[in-house]
């Protein structure tokens, strides 16, 4: 709190300085409290405690964040304001306010604050609790029952001690990701943006929360040369090998041979050439412009938009009204949602299904189709790529399932809330893909989240921490067995 009071200082909006400067005060001495009463107490639970630690953060930090919100922004209710740190701690970028200058700029500055934050939480947490636990993806790679004592990208052995685990990754990933955001934030900025919205955008861009305080990159000053940069640094959120790596593996090889980035770029690269025949094969689009400059505009911002939302981070380019005019399609929307169902790579900011497990389901519906032909053939590739064609495909299919079950279950509560059925499915996958502004641009009209009703609200925030920490965590603590010793 005390980076938007220094700015608000800077920038001499005093009322907004107060507010954060007096919550950093309390809340350093709340938290000074708490940690000299803990100090020297063992964990009586391990990683699972760390597990219990990250549900309970999701749910209840928000509402400490939230209080400043309060205060700095007047007509603010408590409740608007926790969804709003939920949007923004969980990276899903949804908001109350549909015109950005409701609110002022500190605010701007804590929204994308809390969202770069929630990012790195995710960063470390999924390297140091998840992977241990054979949760948040990295069952596919693993033997279903192999319990905790596989860690294959875990660089630390998996009987260290969960702090040590936890220490050794914050040292690791905390100056790599503020080196990256500082790195995109100077790019911007060079690029014509204003220093104050290119630092916004770095932080939403690494955090992939999408949030902006100018309303998206489509208003952005920094133009195409910003869109660019911006997709070189989105790559981050299409595998974790791009800043980790397992033990014993080959650097040089790990860009060429990793699934999940050759399977995400291949994705989108297939759907912005099948935006692009749909004008050649003039599939109703006369009268549109068929310069060649046009053509370069469409092309960019299809690729854009797609790896945009492919990694839920959900910026839309300034080429993507061209795009839609240039294809001829009457609800492109329906192919975001599509892609934000499917989601980045694992271990990484991104939410959605993940680009590993769906990897893991086309392998395996492949090796079905051959096996039609050849009944008694072998296939080669090892006993990692068996493993993920067999046991992988299997687990990832029951995550398919439980997601699809938890949309149509957040869908039902919606609709029981008042809202109707295409905005409470769009607004479900929204939530639980964390990719927020999918609700503006994935509907026939753009969704307001300010009309939305209170226990609505309530719902969606839930169904983001959910989309968050995925159903197969939160099912692991609900599990007797996963408490026995």
């Amino acid at each position: 709190m005390i980076v938007p009071a220094a700015h608000a200082a800077v920038v001499e909006d005093f009322v907004s300085m107060r507010v954060f400067f007096y919550g950093f005060l309390l809340f350093f001495v709340i938290t000074l409290f708490v940690a000299l009463a803990t100090d020297g107490r063992k964990p009586r639970f391990g990683l699972r405690g760390l597990l219990v630690t990250l549900l309970a953060a999701f749910v209840f930090l928000p509402i400490m964040l939230a209080l400043p919100m309060v205060e700095a922004v007047s007509g603010t209710r408590l409740l608007d304001a926790w969804f709003e740190m939920v949007s923004s701690f969980t990276t899903t970028g949804a908001t109350l306010f549909d015109n950005p200058r409701d609110l002022p700029r500190s605010v701007h500055l804590w929204r994308a604050l809390v969202g770069w934050l929630g990012g790195l939480l995710m960063w470390i947490a999924a390297m140091a609790v998840l992977s241990p636990l054979n949760l948040g993806g990295f069952e596919v790679y693993q033997q279903i029952g192999s319990g905790t004592g596989q860690d294959r990208y875990a660089q630390i052995g998996p009987d260290a001690e969960p702090a040590e685990r936890l220490a050794r990754y914050i040292l690791r990933f905390v100056p790599l990701y503020a080196g990256l955001t500082l790195l995109l934030w100077i790019g911007l900025s060079v690029a014509g943006e204003v220093p104050f919205v290119a630092l916004c955008h770095a932080m939403a861009v690494m955090s992939t929360s999408g949030i902006s305080p100018v309303g998206g990159i489509y208003f952005s000053s920094a133009g195409i040369a910003g869109e660019m940069m911006i997709a070189l640094f989105l790559i981050f959120a299409l595998s974790h090998l791009t800043f980790t790596r397992a033990p014993g593996e080959d650097p040089k090889s790990v860009i060429t041979r990793d699934p999940e980035l050759r399977f995400g770029l291949s994705l989108v690269g297939l759907l912005s050439l099948a935006l692009l025949a749909r004008h050649v094969f003039e599939l109703g689009t006369e009268g549109v412009d068929n310069s060649l400059s046009t053509a370069l505009m469409a092309a960019w911002g299809g690729f854009f938009t797609i790896l945009s939302f492919m990694t839920t981070a959900g910026f839309e380019s300034s080429g993507w009204t061209v795009a839609q005019s240039w294809s001829g399609l009457s609800t492109p929307g329906l192919m975001l949602v599509g892609l934000a169902v499917i989601g980045g790579g694992v271990a990484t900011t991104a939410g959605g299904i993940k680009l590993l497990r769906v990897y893991a389901l086309y392998k395996h519906s492949q090796r079905e189709l051959q096996r039609l032909v050849h009944p008694s053939s072998v296939a080669g590739a090892g006993a990692t790529a068996r493993r993920i064609r067999r046991q992988g495909a299997q687990i990832a299919w029951i995550f398919f399932m439980i997601f699809a079950i938890s949309i149509a279950g957040v869908m039902v509560l919606l609709a029981a809330t008042g809202v109707q059925f295409e905005t409470a499915m769009v607004l479900a996958v929204s939530a639980l893909s964390t990719t927020g502004p999918l609700a503006v641009v994935g509907a026939e009209d753009p969704i307001s989240y300010a009309g939305l009703t209170d226990l609505s609200k309530v719902v969606l925030a839930f169904a983001m921490i959910l989309g968050r920490l995925e159903a197969l965590a939160i099912i692991a603590l609900l599990n007797p067995e996963f408490w026995r010793s």
